[in-house]
C-alpha cells in the first residue's frame, strides 16, 4: 500500500513529462517538461498576483485600488474618508485634476461624511424640454446607469443594478441587448437601440418603430438611446460568445443560441445624419418621449453636420451621450481598446466646442461616460460642460465585480459578468441593489461636496477655469485654455442655472447668502 502511494505520484509526474516531450504547441514544456507548467500556472494568475500583493495602491488600471477601495466603501455605506494625506505621486503626475476651492463663497456644505447622501440631486436641464417632447422630464438623479446588456452580465447583476437605480432615484439603460425580465424591477429606464435592433426588430433583423412603440407604451422606459458607437469598441459591433447565449437570451434578442452573436458595425435603418434625425423625430413623435445618441469620438464632421443641421431647430436630439475611448463595458480586440477613439475629455470638449460654436448648448442634454463614476473625474467632466454621467464599469464593482478582468470568457468569479450558473448564483439582487444605491448616493454625496468647495450650489455650475490641470508641480492650466473654451461655455443657460440654484436651495443641499449670484448671470 506504502509503495502504490509512492508510486502513483511518481507515475503521474511521468505521465505528464512524457506528454510535455511529445506535444509541440509549447516549446517551454517541451525543454522543460513538468517544471515549465509551473511557469504557466504563475502567469494564469498573474493578475490576482498583482492585484492582492504586488501593485500599488495607485497602479492598477483600468481602476486603482484606491478607486476601487471608494467605490466598495461607498457600497458598504462607509465613510470614504482617507487619512495621512495623498499617496498619489502628485510631484510627478501628469494631467492630474485640481479643483480649486474659494474662500469666500455664498455657499456652505457640511463637513459630516454622510450628509446630501439621502438628496436627489438632478441635472440643470429637463431632457426633451428644449424640442418640446410631450414626454419631456427632469431626472431625479444627475448619475445614471450606463447601457450594459443581459448577456453581457448576468440576470441577478441586471436585477441588481434595476433595483439599485430604482432606490437612488437613477435612471438605467438597458444596453442594446433589448429588455429583458430582469430590467423591470422599479426602476425607470433609457431603452437603448443598437445596430442589430435587439428587442425591436423584424423577422428579417430591421428596425421595427411598432414594436418599440409597444413596448414604451408597457414599461416604464422615459428615453431612448440611439447607441451610433461605444468608447470599448468604436466602429465595431458587439460581440456576445456562444457560450453566454442562453435560451432566453436568445428569444429576448430574437437570434439563434447555437452561435455567437454579432452586431453590425453600422446601422441599417439610416445612413447619414439627415436620415437619422428623420428617425429621431419620428420615434419622439410616436412615442412623446426624449431621443439621443451615444458614440465615441473620432472624426468632427459627423458631429459639425449634425450641429448644422440642428440650427434650425426643425428637428434635433435631445441628448448626446459621449463615451470615452478609456471605456470598457464591452469586450473588444486590443487595438481598439487601446488605440480606437479619442479618450472622454478630448472627445467630448471637441464635440462641445462644436455645439458651442453653433449656440446649441442649452438645446442639448450632454450625458458623460468613461470612469466618470469617480469624484475628481465627474468634476472635471462637469467643468467640461457634462449635465450628466453615466456610470458602467464602476456599477459593476458596487455590485460585486473585483476587476478579475475575464468578462469576456464566461468565467466572472463573481458572477457579474457570465451566464454559468454555478457563479451566478453568488449574486443576491436584493443585497448588491443596497449596494448599487448606496454607491450612487456616495457619488451624489461627493460631487455636492466638490461644488460647495468650489462655491457653487450643484455640479453643473462647476466651470472650466475651477478645475486645473496640473503638470507635476512646474505648472497647471485651467480647463478653459487647454480646451479652448470661451468664457460662458461649459455652463448651462442662465434661465437653467437660475431654476437649478432654487432647486437645491428648496432641497437643503446648500445654504446660499442672499449676496449669492450663480456664475454667468
Amino acid at each position: 500500500m506504502r509503495k502504490w502511494l509512492l508510486g502513483a505520484p511518481v507515475a503521474a509526474l511521468a505521465a505528464v513529462a512524457a506528454s510535455d516531450l511529445r506535444q509541440t504547441r509549447y516549446p517551454i514544456l517541451r525543454t522543460f517538461p513538468v517544471l515549465g507548467h509551473a511557469r504557466m500556472a504563475l502567469s494564469s494568475i498573474g493578475p490576482e498576483l498583482r492585484q492582492y500583493i504586488v501593485a500599488g495602491n495607485n497602479e492598477e488600471r483600468p481602476f486603482t485600488r484606491d478607486q476601487r477601495a471608494w467605490i466598495q466603501e461607498s457600497a458598504e455605506g462607509r465613510a470614504t474618508t482617507f487619512g495621512f494625506g495623498t499617496d498619489n505621486n502628485i510631484e510627478f503626475l501628469e494631467g492630474y485634476p485640481i479643483v480649486k476651492p474659494r474662500t469666500f463663497a455664498g455657499v456652505t456644505v457640511s463637513a459630516h461624511a454622510h450628509s446630501a447622501e439621502q438628496i436627489q440631486l438632478p441635472p440643470a436641464k429637463v431632457l426633451g424640454a428644449a424640442r418640446g417632447r410631450a414626454r419631456a422630464f427632469r431626472p431625479e438623479s444627475l448619475v445614471s446607469i450606463s447601457g450594459m446588456s443581459y448577456g453581457a452580465l448576468s440576470a441577478p447583476a441586471v436585477e441588481a443594478l434595476n433595483r439599485g437605480a430604482a432606490l437612488a432615484g437613477a435612471l438605467h439603460n438597458t444596453g442594446e441587448g433589448g429588455l429583458s425580465p430582469y430590467h423591470q424591477k422599479g426602476g425607470d429606464l433609457v431603452f437603448q437601440i443598437g445596430t442589430a435592433y435587439f428587442g425591436v426588430r423584424d423577422a428579417e433583423g430591421r428596425f421595427d418603430i411598432d414594436a418599440l412603440v409597444a413596448l414604451t407604451e408597457k414599461h416604464p422606459i422615459r428615453a431612448i438611446e440611439i447607441k451610433l458607437s461605444q468608447g470599448a469598441k468604436p466602429g465595431l459591433g458587439g460581440l456576445l460568445p456562444a457560450a453566454k447565449v442562453t435560451a432566453e437570451i436568445g428569444r429576448i434578442r430574437g437570434i439563434p443560441t447555437d452561435r455567437e452573436c454579432a452586431s453590425p458595425s453600422r446601422h441599417t435603418a439610416f445612413h447619414d445624419v439627415d436620415s437619422m434625425l428623420d428617425l429621431v423625430e419620428e420615434i419622439a413623435e410616436r412615442t412623446g418621449l426624449p431621443v439621443g445618441i451615444k458614440s465615441a469620438v473620432g472624426e468632427l464632421d459627423f458631429w459639425e453636420q449634425l450641429a448644422a443641421a440642428m440650427i434650425p431647430r426643425q428637428r434635433g436630439v435631445d441628448f448626446i451621450t459621449i463615451d470615452g475611448g478609456e471605456g470598457g463595458t464591452g469586450a473588444a480586440p486590443l487595438v481598439f481598446t487601446d488605440a480606437v477613439s479619442l479618450p472622454f475629455r478630448l472627445g467630448f470638449s471637441r464635440v462641445y466646442r462644436v455645439f458651442a460654436e453653433a449656440g446649441l448648448t442649452d438645446d442639448v442634454v450632454f450625458v458623460g461616460s468613461g470612469k466618470l463614476g469617480i469624484p475628481e473625474n465627474a468634476a472635471v467632466a462637469f467643468a467640461l460642460g457634462v449635465d450628466m454621467i453615466a456610470v458602467g464599469r464602476e456599477a459593476m464593482l458596487s455590485i460585486g465585480c473585483i476587476q478579475a478582468q475575464k468578462c469576456h470568457t464566461d468565467r466572472c468569479p463573481t458572477g457579474v459578468a457570465t451566464q454559468n450558473p454555478w457563479l451566478v448564483r453568488g449574486v443576491d439582487p436584493t443585497n448588491k441593489a443596497v449596494r448599487c444605491a448606496a454607491y450612487i448616493r456616495s457619488l451624489r454625496r461627493d460631487l455636492v461636496k466638490i461644488s460647495g468647495a468650489v462655491g457653487v450650489p450643484h455640479p453643473s455650475l462647476i466651470g472650466p477655469e475651477d478645475v486645473e490641470l496640473a503638470n507635476g508641480t512646474r505648472d497647471s492650466t485651467t480647463l478653459a485654455e487647454i480646451y479652448g473654451y470661451r468664457p460662458g461655455w461649459g455652463l448651462p443657460g442662465p434661465a437653467d442655472i437660475r431654476r437649478i440654484a432654487d432647486l437645491m436651495t428648496a432641497s437643503g443641499a446648500a445654504e446660499h447668502t442672499a449676496a449669492y449670484t450663480p456664475p454667468g448671470l
